[in-house]
């Protein structure tokens, strides 16, 4: 019996309980351009029907290989080393079941290591939202352009990149420096990519993408992925625990001179991950929160924290000061230019946030807003804070809004103030305009009726999500702003029927799910629409379903009774 041709690449397919999605996983590694390579199914002891659907995989191809392991490991870790040590091939992969690699990955990165002597080559990950179907690169800044690095220090920004699965590793380079998967923890990626990167003498970037990863941001508590799972305070831990090795490995690999940039990542990266979520915690969740970050924000370098923009510097500093309701506050704005609800300013008329002027002198280092210019910027670039105290439904479709806008820095004249909801589902603008007439000194109130039904859509129809914004007209010059709602309030669903030639809807109104928790509207086509204009992220992946999708909302156009 002839003994199998050396592979020229392992590909490790790593799963539990997955086996829906293992079959497309295997099968985007069994059509990759380059034949010559192996595939292991790793099981880290599946309890599903994952190990018949994995020997019925392997009976199919002669160059997969299926490892079971004896008992659930928890990680992904374990099912990765125990798969390396059957891996027959000089160059090593890996790939999660519920992911894919492009049919040219294992060629490019092969090329890549093939034309000089690397220790593992790293390409782009194409980033899939299974809702919606939209794609996106990760991190595209890093993998923009084709180059060869001789260390990490080259450009410690790919300390970002922390994606074990988006390389091809050269088993020599592994085996030289006993680089395997940490065990026994979360966040593994983190702690083996920042060594691979620093152990590694030359590595080379490629800027094809070379992994598809699949991203459920709504998936339910039992299947979000561990990253998806901030809420849990043991994620926190896990993450700050990853953090605190990742450190030690610095110091004692020689590499402490890369602390800021690593600590920066972990500031700009991981807790803004938290940060984006902070509005919606209880009080004595956030209390934990505190008493877990706080000791390990202490030992970050201060170059770290002052290259974050202003916004983020304050919510940190918040936290520190363990000011837990104003955090709310503050994380609401983050990424949006959103003002907090009020300034103070100090004896030496420097502005701060909120409405006490810090007393430590690094507080008020992070919380000193002065260099924003709140008071002197451009109108159309002022800040302002726009939040709903009260909503409740109108008739049909339409909801009542009380409406509270801050003024922190006194840029509006004295008295009422001219305003508008603008809301845009289609090409034509739907504008609602309303007073805000003034409650005291910086602070304006009014009330608006909001009909999303009044909103002119498509003939086709219309599916999407919607977020009203806020216009102040001031001396001829306007100012848009997010428009923020409560973050708990029931759902208030309409249907609007066929009228006006526009398509009949359901259309929900409620608070934003995720992000600073702006108002949402969002818009489901009913009817013969529904079946154009709600594909799934499967046909929305697909250039040519999504042309025929086209094709119907045309033909739809085209026979609806419009009187056109």
């Amino acid at each position: 019996m002839s003994t199998p041709p050396v592979p020229d690449v392992t590909v490790t397919v790593i799963v539990h309980n997955d086996a829906e999605r293992l079959p497309r996983a295997v099968e985007s590694v069994r059509r990759q351009t380059h034949r010559n390579l192996e595939i292991v199914i790793s099981d880290d002891h599946s309890t599903d029907d994952t190990p018949r659907v994995a020997r019925a995989l392997a009976a199919t191809d002669g160059r997969i290989r299926y490892l079971r392991l004896p008992e659930n490991s928890g990680g992904c870790s374990a099912p990765r080393n125990r798969a390396l040590e059957l891996a027959r091939a000089p160059y090593l992969m890996f790939l999660d079941s519920d992911d894919e690699l492009p049919e040219e990955s294992v060629a490019a990165l092969l090329a890549a290591h093939r034309e000089r002597e690397i220790d593992f080559a790293m390409g782009a990950v194409r980033r899939v939202r299974v809702d919606t179907g939209r794609r996106s690169t990760w991190m595209p800044h890093l993998v923009r352009e084709r180059r060869t690095l001789d260390g990490i220090a080259a450009d410690p920004r790919l300390f970002f990149e922390h994606l074990s699965t988006s390389k091809m590793y050269a088993r020599a380079f592994l085996d030289r420096h006993r680089l395997r998967f940490p065990e026994g923890i979360h966040y593994e990626d983190q702690l083996f990519s920042a060594q691979a990167y620093c152990l590694a003498e030359r590595f080379t970037i490629i800027p094809e993408p070379v992994y598809l990863w699949y991203v459920a941001p709504y998936a339910g508590s039992g299947a979000a992925s561990i990253s998806n799972q901030r809420h849990l305070l043991t994620n926190v831990r896990d993450r700050i625990h990853v953090q605190r090795l990742i450190d030690a490995f610095l110091d004692d690999s020689g590499h402490r001179a890369l602390r800021e940039d690593k600590d920066h990542k972990f500031l700009k990266h991981d807790f803004r991950m938290y940060a984006g979520d902070l509005p919606y915690r209880e009080e004595e969740w956030l209390e934990t929160f505190a008493d877990l970050v706080n000791p390990y924000l202490g030992t970050l370098s201060p170059g770290a924290y002052a290259r974050l923009p202003r916004a983020e510097r304050v919510v940190l500093q918040l936290i520190r000061d363990r000011r837990l309701s104003e955090v709310r506050w503050a994380a609401r704005g983050l990424g949006h230019g959103v003002a907090p609800r009020e300034l103070s300013t100090g004896a030496d008329g420097r502005v701060y946030w909120g409405g006490q002027v810090p007393g430590s002198t690094g507080a008020r280092r992070e919380l000193d807003l002065t260099e924003l210019e709140l008071d002197t910027r451009p109108f159309p670039g002022a800040q302002f804070r726009h939040e709903i105290t009260e909503i409740a439904r109108g008739p049909g479709a339409s909801v009542d809004l009380t409406v509270r806008t801050y003024d922190p820095a006194l840029r509006l004249p004295v008295g009422p103030q001219r305003a508008s909801l603008l809301l845009s589902p289609g090409r034509r603008r739907l504008s609602v305009p309303f007073r805000l007439l003034p409650v005291r000194p910086g602070v304006f109130e009014g009330r608006v009726r909001l009909d999303p039904a009044a909103a002119r859509l498509p003939l086709s129809g219309f599916a999407g999500v919607r977020h009203p914004m806020v216009r102040l007209t001031c001396r001829g010059q306007g100012n848009r702003g997010l428009l923020l709602a409560p973050l708990a309030f029931p759902a208030l669903t309409a249907h609007v029927p066929y009228r006006s030639g526009a398509a009949p809807h359901r259309i929900t109104v409620e608070p934003e799910g995720h992000g600073p928790g702006r108002l949402q509207l969002r818009w489901e086509p009913t009817g013969l629409t529904a079946t154009v204009l709600r594909p799934t992220a499967h046909h929305l992946a697909h250039p040519r379903l999504r042309r025929a999708a086209h094709l119907a909302a045309t033909i739809f156009r085209l026979l609806s009774p419009s009187g056109v």
